[in-house]
């Protein structure tokens, strides 16, 4: 888009009037890009913060709160079917991404993407109004998973729309930039879901922090959802969003015509995300109680957590503009050639039990996070073509996070579990990585592919 106004400005330099017409058509468009960018960043934000917190919880405080009748048959059983929940979600994300295309064509992507923010805020306010099992007995556990369900069901609703919103708006010299805008969203909520819970742990006594302290961050999510509906009604004032409207309309084609002829590409895009998801969901859930595990108080694994995600941010930001540059496939094979290197020395400094080396470990292992997530939101789009680009991309994103994070803290707890290291643990996202390493190098570099949205 921008690479034509800058063209139609260069030819009619000749006339000062239509100088400055083309200007004030490529400084709308810019503010346009930049309303883009800013509403797909702050939607994935508020909604993997929702996500998260429940994640980081799940590590924490839903085993003895929730599930604590069942360390009497089994010790270690309640933080192994906690951790477990939160892959019980991803199950019903594929469900999600098809329903809000389906209801984005009848009602309207504004709606559709109004309608999962309150579904994923209002689960995520619901549970931290939740009574316990000491209070509520087994009906507690029970609505405690079908809110987390609504979350996954959410989620899948959420990423695609974003992604192609802003791919798709991009110059096509910088797709992979504009691709990681929402990407970033991710390392953006683990962030602030961190920060909340280090801060209300840090002000609080583990008494009071497991009576009541742990509901305030699902409370905040109140405040996220205010502003990201805020946000949103921006958006739909913009003449991009009526364009990205049109163009979902006409690109939800039925599931069958999507695995008719583009099968290949929707099991490459899971398999390609299983292993920086599977890593991923280390760093987002189980490193807290891990470290905990070790000796370090939670407040400063949690602040490990934030120190790692800053660095996943930059990163990522960075790969999706190193993956112009030097192409998605070679930035992806960078990424997980670098998660393969680090998991074995990664869990050996962390298994000294020093913060120090905690974080050194966290911190390298977010360089290797980036630089596989980066360029996924450019890759993904330039793959499938527009009658199925949406169907596609959502839903390889989605199978891709069941067969990686949707269990990987439960994995990798049984894993320490059984071998009594979690060096283990280390070995598993190995081979999830030699995984994605070879699904990626499989595809034919796509940069640059014109994506066919006009």
């Amino acid at each position: 888009m921008s690479e034509s106004v800058n063209a139609d400005s260069s030819e009619t330099e000749s006339s000062s009037a239509d100088s400055v017409g083309a200007e004030s058509v490529g400084a709308v468009r810019t503010r346009e890009e930049r309303r883009v960018l800013a509403s797909t960043l702050a939607g994935t934000t508020i909604e993997w913060y929702d996500f998260f917190i429940y994640a980081q919880a799940a590590s924490v405080v839903f085993a003895p709160l929730f599930f604590s009748p069942l360390s009497e048959q089994s010790a270690g059983l309640s933080e192994l079917v906690s951790l477990a929940t939160i892959g019980i979600s991803f199950l019903f994300r594929p469900l999600g991404a098809v329903v809000a295309g389906q209801l984005g064509d009848r009602l309207g992507r504004k709606r559709m993407l109004v309608l999962t923010l309150l579904l994923m805020g209002g689960a995520t306010t619901l549970i931290g109004l939740l009574p316990t099992h000491a209070d509520l007995g087994v009906a507690a556990p029970v609505l405690l998973i079908l809110l987390r369900i609504v979350q996954g069901f959410s989620a899948g609703g959420e990423w695609g729309g974003a992604a192609l919103m802003a791919v798709e708006h991009a110059p096509t010299r910088r797709r992979g930039l504009f691709g990681a805008y929402p990407q970033i969203g991710v390392p953006i909520g683990l962030i602030l879901a961190s920060g909340v819970l280090w801060l209300v742990s840090s002000t609080t006594t583990e008494d009071q922090f497991l009576s009541w302290g742990w509901r305030i961050p699902f409370l905040f999510s109140v405040v996220l959802i205010v502003g990201g509906y805020v946000i949103r009604r921006i958006v739909e004032e913009s003449p991009v969003f009526r364009e990205m409207l049109e163009r979902r309309a006409h690109s939800s084609a039925p599931l069958r015509d999507l695995f008719r002829s583009h099968t290949r590409n929707v099991v490459l895009t899971a398999l390609i995300f299983v292993a920086n998801n599977a890593a991923g969901y280390l760093l987002i859930a189980y490193f807290i109680g891990y470290g905990t595990s070790l000796g370090l108080t939670r407040p400063s694994v949690l602040a490990a957590t934030i120190a790692g995600a800053v660095v996943w941010l930059v990163c990522t930001l960075w790969a999706g503009s190193l993956s112009d540059r030097i192409g998605r496939v070679r930035t992806f094979q960078i990424g997980y050639a670098a998660l393969f290197v680090w998991m074995i020395p990664m869990f050996l400094l962390m298994e000294t039990g020093q913060l120090a080396l905690f974080v050194v470990a966290v911190v390298v292992l977010s360089f290797g996070l980036g630089l596989s997530y980066g360029p996924m939101s450019a890759m993904y789009a330039e793959m499938f073509p527009p009658q199925v680009r949406y169907s596609g991309v959502s839903i390889g994103y989605a199978l891709g996070a069941i067969l990686g994070g949707a269990f990987a803290p439960a994995i990798a707890q049984a894993l320490v579990g059984w071998t009594g290291t979690a060096v283990a643990v280390g070995g598993y996202i190995m081979v999830l990585s030699v995984v994605s390493l070879v699904a990626v190098s499989l595809v034919r570099e796509p940069r640059g592919t014109e994506l066919g949205t006009r």
